[in-house]
């Protein structure tokens, strides 16, 4: 059974940054398209990045929102994604999800629809 736990979140002031960290269990990660997706109180969620399996290329992809600040990465381990997130202004408060397809989709694609497995987000609060 998959089981994705997202880590990292917190309070962070303007111009801070933060590292979360999507941690699997039941599979592994390296296999599969994961994508973090936010979602703020009263908004819709929305794409944050995505990365491809190792097994394909790597390749990523960003939201225009956070392209320059944000860095999506695999960890050596396998099960566990990261998400850098830099210069971090108070609109990217939102919980922060992970998410894979767990049919096996292994390319980077931002649609949340194209997500089955999700974990239970970790808060990111931007505030001075």
């Amino acid at each position: 059974q998959v089981q994705l736990v997202e880590s990292g979140g917190g309070l962070v002031q303007p111009g801070g940054s933060l590292r979360l960290s999507c941690a699997a269990s039941g599979v592994t990660l390296d296999y599969y398209a994961v994508g973090w997706f936010r979602q703020a109180p009263g908004k819709a969620r929305e794409a944050v990045s995505c990365i491809s399996s190792s097994n394909i290329d790597g390749t990523t992809d960003y939201a225009d929102s956070v392209k320059g600040r944000f860095t999506i990465s695999r960890g050596n381990d396998k099960i566990t994604v990261y998400l850098q997130m830099n210069n971090l202004k108070p609109e990217d408060t939102a919980v922060y999800y992970c998410a894979i397809d767990s049919l096996g989709n292994n390319k980077c694609r931002l649609q949340s629809w194209l997500y089955d497995s999700w974990g239970q987000g970790t808060q990111v609060t931007v505030s001075s």
